[in-house]
């Protein structure tokens, strides 16, 4: 007889549209907010569990039986941070009456540097486009302007031609928790995106009618999956054989920017991050890459 098919617990849905009505997170991040607890949900649902009934010697069951299957301590640390919002909110709407996420303790995390790219990857990257093609001429406009203003890739690929003008130079950028934000753009992208709308655009869309700055063959918005592909597209072709993510641009935006004396308050406006710890990472790169540099140039290095 077959398994009844798994049904997540209400209680999900109800903490995700609190989140969503109150806190305005994207949905990636709801998306991720889902997974982690119907991971829970699936787990002690099988041993007749209901989540709101969780205590804290079953809750570390559960965390023993991920760190057996090897699950990674970066995901695990997601996760309860994750539970700790879920079952911070039962508690405020008076569903449990303590919280068994209390006392757990989230794994202790080596803190990793950003991925970042030097300057020069950076130019052969940038020069990697065949302006002639629609669809390199669009990703050249794209990778321009993304290590111009250190977009999120999200915040990139959903850009309407609404949000930016090319007269003042700004881009204006709906971020994290619908936080907005106007982000200068150089001349080198101002020029790249000015030359995409003149030439590539229209083409790239065929007659079809869209509001995307940057849209896909079929008129519609790119998943940032797509944008990945052709970031590591040109990466490949650039003969960048470093590790790269698809934050890579911003992060060299950021460290670029450090490098050449900016002051940490002004990027952490232009990254949109609410704290500024999250910003300091980057100086950690940029002295990193110093005294790379320093060992291999100085005479007594």
């Amino acid at each position: 007889m077959a398994k009844p098919a798994y049904q997540p617990d209400p209680l999900i849905n109800q903490f995700l549209d609190d989140l969503w009505s109150t806190k305005g997170l994207s949905d990636n991040t709801l998306v991720s907010y889902r997974t982690d607890l119907q991971h829970l949900d699936r787990y002690v649902s099988a041993k007749g569990i209901h989540l709101l009934d969780v205590d804290q010697a079953q809750l570390r069951d559960y965390l023993a039986m991920r760190f057996d299957k090897q699950f990674a301590k970066s995901s695990t640390a997601r996760l309860l941070s994750s539970l700790r919002r879920f079952y911070a909110y039962l508690l405020v709407k008076q569903k449990i009456s303590q919280d068994p996420t209390a006392l757990i303790k989230s794994p202790k995390l080596a803190r990793q540097l950003p991925d970042t790219l030097s300057e020069a990857q950076i130019d052969s990257l940038l020069s990697e486009p065949n302006t002639d093609e629609p669809i390199e001429h669009r990703d050249k406009a794209m990778l321009e302007l993304l290590y111009a203003t250190g977009l999120r890739v999200t915040e990139l690929v959903s850009l309407t031609m609404e949000q930016i003008s090319l007269r003042q130079g700004l881009v204006r950028v709906m971020g994290k928790g619908g936080k907005e934000r106007l982000v200068p753009l150089g001349e080198l992208a101002i020029s790249a995106v000015e030359q995409y709308i003149k030439f590539a655009r229209a083409e790239l869309l065929s007659m079809k009618q869209s509001d995307v700055l940057f849209p896909s063959r079929r008129g519609q918005m790119m998943t940032r999956q797509t944008f990945w592909h052709r970031v590591k597209l040109y990466a490949a072709r650039a003969g960048i054989s470093c590790h790269i993510s698809p934050h890579t641009l911003r992060h060299a935006f950021a460290t670029h920017l450090l490098n050449h004396g900016a002051d940490l308050r002004v990027v952490q406006l232009l990254l949109g991050h609410s704290d500024l710890s999250t910003t300091q990472i980057y100086t950690h790169v940029a002295k990193v890459r110093l005294q790379q540099l320093h060992s291999q140039h100085h005479p007594r290095g």
